[in-house]
């Protein structure tokens, strides 16, 4: 295909040429008013040098025909795997390929989309945008988009310059349950209920005997879920308890229907980080000591500590003459601490306590019965436990993981874990902690007096002077008790030798007594990496190698994980997730849920298949709908401007592209036939004139 043009490339500025043909006009007004015969052959002379100055020339262009192009945008997401929707996408992309390829120069160019990152949904919108920005906008005759129409990136869906088509896929009649999160807290306080807002939702054809109730589950940490019977489409206020520190998973699960779309949007999953609200402390000490202070300004500088302090100043065998009832200016409450409010405390501390017969035996009868019903004692003994004034010999004997020899060891000793201790949670790792025994490398300060303990029924994890015990760790019943066998902690405290950890080894030990579950000595967990799908499986214990963790998967399917030790008592293995999910471990009695990302993806967030999403954008292009359940619709030609979709087709507008493929450029005329050209006008108009004055 060829076409002739003329193109003009002056030899002067336009602006000269202009000039000069404004002065042409002017001669010739004045040789018009002065009746010279000549001056219609002057005119043309003139006109000819000018059109010669602008450097006329001929052009030949010649062009081919492009093909028009059609884009075939193929939703391969999570949700297009619903209902059949697999098949009938199938089935629309293999005949719109033979059919848009029969059509006489047209090309077909197929997009597929898949799942978003990190549970972004159908990015359609920007693949749709990225395949025109790959295509000249001037062949772009349409584009056909085979999907449920839920697409999560509307905004980004891009402007065409012919019509947007979408073949709905799914079905009339399909219809989903679903679980829906309202509103969620990212705390709560331990022991006090939240509140968690929910709704179940019928979307879609909903069956009329499918009926207006649904039946919840909720499981708190993997534990056995409790069922509740609930209405459908309507908000339910839940209230919760936890009841430990740290992460909380509650899982929330609606029981499928037969006949639902979908039940990969039956659960929720809430991550909500317990917290105390305050730790009630009980401190009693007894006769007073250079670490008495140590322990109440530890205890008084964490705001999160709500102490009391018991403290008894003036023995018994004191004889000074002062009545008993005037020894204070108000009555200690000693019956409302240890018999009335003894259940509010978390944790009691004796702090080199002797049992002088100020405090009745009933009340350490009360008080172990606290303890066997869940409190925490911790006692920090001094040379009075070796003594008869001990508190071995109240009723918290029955209970105290240690009997006193009646020795009182005062010479310097090494705090050191034993080897059942560097595995324990409460001192394994503790920063700064001596070796085997014989390390001389740097290390705890020393402590100078210990209370010879034997026969102990708990855990020693720490070891002091002549390898006696130190710390005694043990349960009664549903409490625990913890022993120290050394008023000399406060030496750590004072920088003494370089100090110790004790603020962090008391937090340990009170977190240990409140049963939190990063210090259980067996223990299993998962600690999710922020910002991405990678989790790290933990089990804490204190034996010296452990089985491998079965592994559920969202799907159902099963894994085997097996651990590696890389710290003692601690063994762990990173695990890569397949997708986002509801991640369940197991290993014996030991569960742990872990959640990574939504429990319910995002594309199974609207799984009833909508034009709704689109709809802005086809009308804007002039597209239009068509359900794939009704039939695969045939491909049309039609002009810009016309309907482009009717009952079972849909059009395409043919954009008559076109490339030039060569450009010839030759002169309109040579520039000697120009000279000629107007010579002989100009010799002509002399002529004439010259003949007009002869005759006259």
């Amino acid at each position: 295909m060829s076409g002739l043009s003329v193109i003009f490339a002056p030899l002067l500025p336009w602006a000269v040429l202009g000039a000069g043909a404004g002065l042409a006009v002017a001669l010739l007004a004045l040789a018009l008013w002065r009746g010279l015969p000549g001056w219609p052959l002057r005119g043309m002379a003139a006109l000819v040098l000018l059109t010669a100055l602008s450097g006329p020339s001929l052009q030949r262009e010649e062009t081919e025909a492009l093909s028009d192009i059609v884009l075939l945008v193929d939703d391969r997401s999570a949700s297009q795997g619903l209902g059949g929707r697999t098949a009938l996408t199938d089935a629309a992309v293999a005949a719109l390929e033979a059919r848009i390829g029969a059509l006489p120069g047209t090309e077909l160019r197929r997009v597929t989309v898949p799942d978003g990152e990190e549970n972004s949904g159908t990015r359609l919108g920007a693949a749709l945008a990225e395949a025109l920005a790959a295509e000249p906008r001037a062949r772009v005759a349409g584009a056909v988009v085979i999907s449920d129409g839920q697409v999560h990136d509307v905004p980004l869906i891009p402007d065409l310059p012919a019509p947007l088509h979408l073949l709905l896929t799914g079905a009339p009649q399909d219809w989903d349950r679903r679980l829906v999160i309202q509103t969620a807290p990212a705390f709560g306080i331990i022991g006090e209920p939240v509140s968690i807002r929910l709704r179940v939702e019928d979307v879609g054809a909903v069956p009329a005997e499918v009926g207006g109730r649904a039946t919840v589950s909720i499981s708190i940490e993997g534990e056995e879920p409790k069922e509740y019977e609930v209405s459908v489409g309507r908000d339910l206020e839940l209230p919760l308890t936890l009841r430990h520190g740290g992460q909380n998973v509650v899982q929330f699960s609606v029981l499928p229907v037969e006949g639902e779309l979908t039940t990969r949007n039956n659960d929720a999953v809430v991550q909500i980080n317990g917290v105390r609200d305050r730790l009630r402390v009980l401190l009693v000490s007894g006769e007073p000591h250079a670490g008495e202070r140590t322990w109440r300004n530890l205890l008084k500088s964490d705001p999160g500590v709500d102490l009391v302090h018991f403290t008894i100043l003036r023995p018994p065998e004191k004889q000074d003459g002062v009545p008993v009832a005037e020894l204070s200016l108000i009555a200690f409450p000693t019956q409302e601490l240890f018999i009335d409010k003894i259940d509010e405390f978390d944790l009691i501390i004796f702090d080199r306590y002797g049992e002088r017969g100020i405090l009745p035996s009933a009340y350490f009868e009360n008080i172990r019965d606290y303890v066997l019903n869940g409190g925490a004692v911790l006692v920090a003994a001094g040379p009075e436990y070796a003594t008869v004034e001990s508190l071995w010999q109240t009723d918290l004997a029955d209970i105290l993981p240690a009997r006193p020899t009646g020795r009182v060891l005062s010479e310097p000793f090494l705090p050191r874990p034993t080897d059942l201790g560097l595995r324990h949670p409460v001192t394994a790792g503790l920063e700064g902690a001596p070796g085997v025994e014989g390390d001389d490398g740097p290390h705890w300060g020393r402590w100078l007096r210990q209370i010879e303990l034997t026969d102990p029924t708990g855990e020693v994890v720490m070891q002091g002077a002549r390898g006696a015990p130190l710390l005694v760790l043990s349960r009664a019943g549903e409490g625990r008790l913890a022993l120290l066998a050394s008023d000399h902690a406060w030496l750590w405290d004072r920088g003494y030798e370089g100090g110790g950890p004790q603020l962090e080894l008391l937090r340990r030990i009170a977190h240990w007594e409140m049963k939190e579950p990063e210090l259980e000595e067996e223990a299993l967990f998962a600690e999710v990496e922020p910002g991405s799908m990678a989790l790290t499986v933990v089990r804490r214990t204190m034996e010296g190698q452990t089985d491998p963790v079965q592994m559920t998967l969202p799907d159902g399917s099963t894994r085997e994980i097996a651990l590696q030790e890389t710290a003692p008592g601690r063994f762990t293995a990173r695990f890569v997730a397949p997708e986002a999910g509801l991640y369940r471990l197991a290993q014996g009695d030991l569960e742990r849920v872990a959640a990574l990302g939504p429990a319910s993806p995002r594309e199974y967030d609207e799984p009833i298949a909508s034009p709704e999403p689109l709809a802005a954008a086809l009308a804007a292009s002039g597209g239009a709908v068509t359900r794939l359940s009704e039939g695969i619709p045939t491909v049309r030609a039609v002009r810009a401007g016309r309907l482009a979709a009717g009952r079972g087709w849909i059009g395409i507008t043919p954009r008559e592209a076109a490339a030039t493929t060569d450009i010839r450029v030759v002169p309109l005329l040579p520039a000697w036939a120009w000279l000629v050209m107007a010579a002989l006008l100009s010799v002509a108009a002399w002529l004439r004139e010259g003949r007009g004055r002869a005759r006259s």
